[in-house]
């Protein structure tokens, strides 16, 4: 999981814990913001409210489904410029970033949500944070 995952706090005992955890930091920064923020994720959806942050679960198998849809996403924009997508995963970041969408790491974007810094960047319309099996 990216930017689930980009911290190691446990978050592989309680997946759909850890993937709650997130969307309610998410919010938090959309509202702040007032950006539009996208995640995606892999694995079976489950339910949830309705909030700030759209929330999408890849509808393919594989470890790599939540990647496959968020490329999906960003080729579908016609604005892919104001795209921001938060990832760490290399081959997703290239093809975001050869797509004239905005890449920003994980790792910094989770301390931002986190309140340990600044971050890098956010995430924008469209998409949002890559993840992998939830």
């Amino acid at each position: 999981m990216n930017v689930v995952g980009s911290r190691p706090d446990g978050w592989w005992r309680d997946r759909r814990g850890a993937m709650e955890r997130l969307i309610g930091l998410l919010e938090d920064f959309a509202i702040e913001t007032r950006e539009e923020v996208t995640v995606v994720f892999d694995g079976r959806p489950f339910p949830l409210e309705p909030g700030a942050v759209a929330v999408a679960f890849a509808p393919g198998p594989g470890p790599d489904a939540a990647d496959r849809e968020i490329v999906l996403r960003v080729e579908a924009d016609a604005d892919r410029a104001s795209l921001r997508v938060v990832t760490s995963d290399g081959d997703l970041a290239a093809t975001v970033a050869a797509s004239g969408s905005e890449v920003v790491p994980a790792g910094g974007f989770r301390r931002r949500l986190e309140g340990e810094g600044s971050g890098e960047g956010s995430p924008s319309r469209g998409t949002g944070p890559s993840t992998h099996p939830g």
